[in-house]
């Protein structure tokens, strides 16, 4: 097995054990009913921050992407930016992070934009890309403070066409952005992973869970 491979895999042992990862059958806001929940917000203490930032770390370093800060957008965005930045420094990178604010300051520093100046190469760092709004904002944010963004960091790829339950897309969020964008989206892990991971399993309920999900992503998925 890989090191990326293993990333990936702890990954998915690590969300489960959070919670942050769960099964069962949950609404979209598409209203597609999920066999899989994954909130990021379940990441809510020190220790659990610190390995997730290992986690984002790892999976920019696999991707080799080039650049020279990271961003996160608000709200969400904020801690896994700082988290991610925390991580590189203990690998031995060291580099200056930024996010905005939702709303602009007209004191002080004044702007929407807190931390290191936006320049250079920048990464943005998420947990998700649903509908590809954040992303666009930050795009927009990076560009106009003329800086490049080069690439999108998010926690999980849900492989998924974007649309309804009933009215499917064509592409998913992360291809719209990959192709709207020109920007790849590294995550450090995806449906396939999670799939892979569940029939690997030797946890009788998790396995069980696989047929809902491969049910799903014949529906919904790439």
């Amino acid at each position: 097995m890989s090191s990326e491979n293993s990333n990936q895999d702890n990954f998915i042992r690590f969300a489960l054990e959070a919670k942050v990862l769960s099964f069962g059958e949950f609404k979209t806001k598409a209203g597609r009913l999920s066999p899989y929940f994954f909130n990021a917000g379940g990441f809510n203490d020190g220790k659990r921050l610190s390995s997730l930032g290992r986690y984002y770390a790892q999976a920019l370093s696999n991707s080799q992407i080039q650049f020279d800060m990271l961003y996160g957008p608000a709200y969400k965005g904020i801690t896994l930016v700082a988290s991610t930045a925390i991580a590189l420094a203990d690998q031995g990178r060291n580099v200056p992070y930024a996010y905005n604010r939702k709303e602009a300051k007209d004191h002080g520093e004044g702007g929407s934009l807190v931390g290191a100046p936006v320049q250079g190469k920048v990464v943005i760092v998420d947990d998700v890309i649903s509908a590809g709004t954040s992303v666009r904002e930050s795009v927009d944010l990076i560009r106009s403070a003329g800086a490049e963004p080069v690439a999108v960091l998010i926690a999980l790829d849900r492989m998924e066409k974007s649309g309804t339950a009933t009215e499917i897309g064509k592409q998913s969020a992360v291809q719209a952005v990959e192709q709207e964008f020109g920007l790849p989206v590294i995550a450090i892990a995806n449906l396939a992973d999670l799939m892979s991971f569940l029939a690997a399993s030797s946890n009788a309920e998790l396995a069980n869970y696989l047929p809902a999900v491969k049910a799903y992503r014949d529906q919904y998925g790439l």
